[in-house]
């Protein structure tokens, strides 16, 4: 079976974020049984099992959005695409600060940066696709909470 372009694409969008956070999820293995393990957590802390599924759906959405904006032919693809690759790498590097350099007020300014990214990444897409914006709120919630969530495992830890 043959796939034509446009699916190749897609699969191609699909497997950036998903094969990102598989590789997150490989390297932080250790540092994430510390944290489940180890620390205290505040009352509205996620049971561990829920955060692979989360993020999971998360990358499957983000891929789709990149790749609505991946196949528009406006001037401002590119620039909202490369804001879209540094969101990956900061997305890439926030676990590593938090679980296994186990940094967590600086893995919490790190997070907040990540957001401010990320709402940029909402507004340069929404300029091309609504639909591609509004597939990265969900991102958004979740980063949001997480941050919420960074600052008090580190609260609760000093």
């Amino acid at each position: 079976m043959k796939l034509n372009k446009n699916t190749k694409t897609f699969i191609i969008a699909l497997i950036i974020p998903l094969g990102i956070g598989f590789l997150t999820f490989l390297l932080t293995r250790k540092g994430i049984n510390y944290y489940s393990n180890n620390l205290i957590k505040p009352t509205f802390a996620p049971p561990s099992y829920l955060f692979g599924i989360v993020w999971t759906i998360l990358y499957i959405l983000m891929g789709i959005s990149s790749y609505i904006i991946y196949n528009d032919m406006t001037c401002n693809r590119n620039i909202c695409l490369i804001i879209y690759g540094l969101n990956l790498v900061l997305n890439f590097m926030w676990p590593i600060i938090f679980f296994n350099l186990m940094l967590r007020l600086f893995a919490f300014i790190f997070i907040i940066f990540l957001d401010i990214v990320v709402i940029y990444m909402i507004i340069c897409f929404q300029g091309i696709s609504k639909k591609a914006a509004y597939l990265q709120i969900p991102y958004l919630v979740w980063l949001i909470f997480a941050s919420i969530l960074n600052f008090s495992v580190y609260f609760l830890n000093r």
